[in-house]
């Protein structure tokens, strides 16, 4: 069965950091693109970043491009999402998803994506 879960979410002051754990069960973590997306109360979800399975190449969503940076430990099977800089129009819940994936094409539809997490609230009070 496989699961992704997310922590590190909470409430932080703009201007504050914070990073989020996506540990990832059940699959063949290096095998898989892992994406992070977010969805804001009353908003579509959007696509924040991804990256490639060997954790050389990323790509990111313009609104967080300069302040977030995603990350990945193969051997521990987890992808990072490291978050700076943060203002109030960040506040979300946080998901991460996996699609198993060969290719260097990233994909910012979560549609594509075959496994989801629950994901993380990120709080940013101004």
């Amino acid at each position: 069965q496989v699961q992704l879960v997310e922590s590190g979410g909470g409430l932080v002051q703009a201007g504050g950091s914070l990073r989020l754990s996506c540990a990832a069960s059940g699959l063949t973590f290096s095998t898989y693109t892992m994406g992070w997306f977010r969805q804001a109360p009353g908003k579509e979800r959007e696509f924040v970043g991804a990256i490639l399975r060997t954790g050389d190449k990323t790509s990111y969503a313009d609104s967080v491009k300069g302040r977030f940076t995603i990350t990945r430990d193969n051997a521990k099977k987890t992808v990072y999402l490291q978050m700076n800089s943060l203002k109030p129009v960040d506040t979300a819940v946080y998901y991460c998803a996996a699609r198993l994936d060969f290719s260097d094409h990233f994909y910012t539809d979560d549609a594509n994506y075959r496994y989801r997490g629950r994901g993380t609230q990120v709080t940013v009070s101004s």
